[in-house]
């Protein structure tokens, strides 16, 4: 299978690829003129010839485009903060499981020292997001939205449907809260499902979190009478959404 770039954009018949990623190609995997790659502007996707091999750029000639699939779930990602190493394993799954926007959050419950620490975080997660949306063969990297705290967060939210993932007995389960909104107007003109799902930190949200999710329209839904971490729970969330939406 061909690796998939992120480029620009495409013009008369060519395209560009610059900074890191033309380095990675060039340099790392040794590309030649004459190897054909995927290119993706994050419209379409071109199938496309390697021209020439420069020190910071490679160029491409178009060769045909490739259909591209997008999925039926439009997905936002509001996701507490917590260890970095965790947080970011977290970015690279949410992405290859096609979120399309994410959205940092200074959680009450997440450590002060990271909530502080996590702007400067934000051009490496932007880079992870945007390699993780080519190993993935994404027609785009997800958008990473600024830091937020939750309430900010809840507020500024405007998908159709909102789910706050919780750890309280009384929250229904995931799959009984999809299958009850599945007839309701959650769907965008050309059929795709408009969703946020909200993530909290080790040692779940707090009752005024609680209380700004619902003021903001979410609704609570459980995975299990386990306790997850918060990156099993973004890959047990994102997952059952899927398997319930997209065909």
């Amino acid at each position: 299978m061909r690796r998939r770039f992120f480029v620009e954009r495409f013009g008369d018949g060519r395209a560009m690829l610059s900074g890191a990623a033309a380095h990675h190609l060039g340099r790392v995997l040794r590309a030649e003129p004459g190897q054909s790659y995927e290119l993706s502007d994050g419209r379409a996707v071109w199938l496309a010839r390697v021209e020439q091999v420069g020190r910071d750029t490679v160029e491409f000639a178009l060769v045909e485009p490739v259909a591209a699939r997008e999925s039926r779930l439009q997905a936002t990602l509001l996701l507490a903060i917590v260890k970095f190493d965790r947080f970011e394993w977290a970015l690279e799954k949410a992405t290859e499981l096609g979120v399309e926007t994410i959205v940092p959050l200074a959680a009450e419950r997440s450590e002060k020292a990271l909530v502080g620490a996590a702007p400067k975080r934000a051009e490496r997660w932007a880079r992870i997001l945007l390699e993780s949306a080519q190993q993935a063969r994404c027609l785009r990297p997800p958008v990473l939205r600024r830091l937020m705290n939750s309430a900010e967060g809840f507020r500024l939210n405007d998908a159709a449907m909102k789910l706050l993932l919780s750890e309280r007995s009384s929250a229904p389960g995931l799959r009984g809260v999809l299958h009850g909104e599945a007839g309701k107007e959650h769907f965008l003109s050309d059929n795709r499902v408009s969703l946020s799902i909200g993530i909290g930190p080790e040692g779940g949200w707090t009752e005024e979190e609680f209380s700004a999710a619902a003021a903001a329209g979410f609704q609570e839904a459980s995975l299990g009478s386990n306790i997850l971490r918060t990156e099993t729970a973004v890959t047990a969330g994102l997952g059952a959404a899927h398997l319930y939406y997209d065909d």
